[in-house]
């Protein structure tokens, strides 16, 4: 970021914890490995803070302890809640530092989340772009409010891209996941959540 000779600018993505958590969900199959690799990184950055450390993602019925690992039927969730808890602390770590940093960070530096690029694709797409110093072909403009009112917001194929109705893919979560399930995900990604400026459940009705 400091080197002169180039000119880079970090635009930071996230989305709802509980969104996220939904859609790994329907890809499970496809992004275990990746879950298990993710895991893994929490430990090979050393050991959590005791008081950081939860196990909340688990699916329903599976209890750790005496060295049982997770039953067959139940291992890739096992791993895809995991790799959820890893990712929101690894969040909220950027979250910190970017709260932190010097004007000369701030300044290459921007977060966006992804619920607000599909409400108003336009303005969001304008204000990247101007974060970059980059002009707003009209093109791209198009592109991206295509690719979000699309008529359907699901495929049953995971990873691919067609133009979905995204501002219903922003609400899927609430459909398929249970309140167990979101009540584990708000426990593991509330500090993220609370500084992302996304609701709990129960109070953003």
């Amino acid at each position: 970021l400091r080197e002169p000779g180039l000119n880079l600018h970090v635009v930071q993505l996230f989305r709802d914890p509980r969104a996220v958590h939904n859609s790994r969900l329907k890809a499970r199959q496809a992004l275990l490995r990746e879950s298990i690799q993710v895991m893994r990184s929490r430990y090979r950055a050393g050991p959590t803070p005791r008081h950081q450390q939860q196990q909340l993602l688990l699916p329903p019925g599976l209890l750790l302890g005496g060295g049982r690992g997770p039953q067959p039927q139940h291992r890739a969730e096992f791993f895809l809640g995991g790799a959820l808890e890893v990712i929101c602390q690894a969040w909220l770590r950027d979250l910190l530092l970017a709260r932190r940093a010097p004007d000369w960070l701030r300044r290459r530096y921007t977060q966006l989340r992804y619920e607000d690029l599909v409400r108003d694709p336009r303005a969001e797409l304008r204000r990247l772009l101007r974060f970059a110093g980059l002009t707003t072909p009209p093109a791209l403009e198009a592109f991206a409010l295509n690719m979000t009112r699309g008529t359907a917001y699901s495929s049953e194929r995971p990873f691919l891209i067609s133009a979905r109705d995204a501002r219903e893919a922003v609400r899927a979560w609430r459909e398929r996941l249970s309140r167990q399930q979101v009540r584990q995900v708000e426990a593991a990604c509330g500090e993220a959540m609370s500084l992302l400026a996304y609701p709990l459940s129960g109070t953003d009705d």
